[in-house]
């Protein structure tokens, strides 16, 4: 396994989302068959090619439903999006700058960020938070249930997208 992910002994994964580099073994720049071979030796994802031109690498941890799509532009590894577990009690963690990017709650995430430095964008009125300075957007768009709080709005984000530019 990768200095970028490991198993947990519950079956769980942690995955280091790591700014302008990439995810786990998946490098920006990284060409299409480079990255299908590390996804398909990494052996804790299965692993779906998109159908056609090879603009897409889907990838799924069974035991959490956690979902990570790794898109090419040019051939070369450009952008990873990364989609929350569906299984709430699995051991997955998906983390940024240390933080716990699915289990934190979304406003605890943003302060968190901010005091570390990273300019947080304000929400959109669409459920997305930018980044800028680390390429990243962070979104509630799952129509997966997930936890919410009183009102029915989600407790943590669901998705992020990791890119090597944003824009």
């Amino acid at each position: 396994m990768s200095a970028g992910a490991s198993a947990h002994r519950d079956q769980g994964l942690e995955l280091e989302l790591v700014p302008h580099v990439g995810v786990g073994p998946f490098r920006f720049r990284m060409p299409v068959g480079q990255a299908r071979d590390a996804a398909a030796g990494w052996g804790v994802f299965r692993v779906a090619a998109a159908p056609g031109a090879p603009a897409q690498i889907h990838l799924t941890h069974d035991p959490s439903g956690l979902g990570v799509s790794l898109g090419f532009t040019k051939g070369a590894l450009s952008d990873v999006e990364v989609f929350r577990f569906r299984q709430e009690e699995a051991g997955a963690r998906v983390l940024l700058d240390g933080l716990d990017v699915f289990r934190t709650p979304s406003d605890d995430l943003r302060g968190r960020l901010a005091e570390r430095g990273h300019a947080v964008g304000e929400d959109d009125g669409l459920g997305f938070d930018a980044l800028p300075g680390l390429d990243v957007i962070l979104a509630h768009e799952s129509g997966h249930r997930h936890p919410v709080d009183e009102a029915g709005c989600p407790l943590h984000y669901d998705y992020v997208l990791l890119a090597e530019r944003l824009g």
